[in-house]
């Protein structure tokens, strides 16, 4: 547990916190929009995976206009 203890708080949660908020944002948004540039299964795996670029690589790539 000194792991833990270690670890300064104040950096890391903001982080954690927008990446959540990107994760959430960008699922619903996908299960939401008709058409994506590529096939919807394969933008939800790297939304998933790919932490907190994957979010912002669908925003900036993947959605159609």
């Amino acid at each position: 547990m000194e792991l833990f203890a270690d670890i300064n708080w104040a950096l890391i949660a903001p982080i954690l916190f927008i990446q959540v908020i990107l994760l959430v944002v960008a699922v619903i948004d996908l299960i939401k929009i008709e058409k994506t540039n590529g096939p919807k299964w394969v933008w939800a795996i790297v939304i998933l995976v790919v932490n907190i670029i994957g979010p912002i690589l669908y925003f900036v790539i993947g959605r159609r206009n």
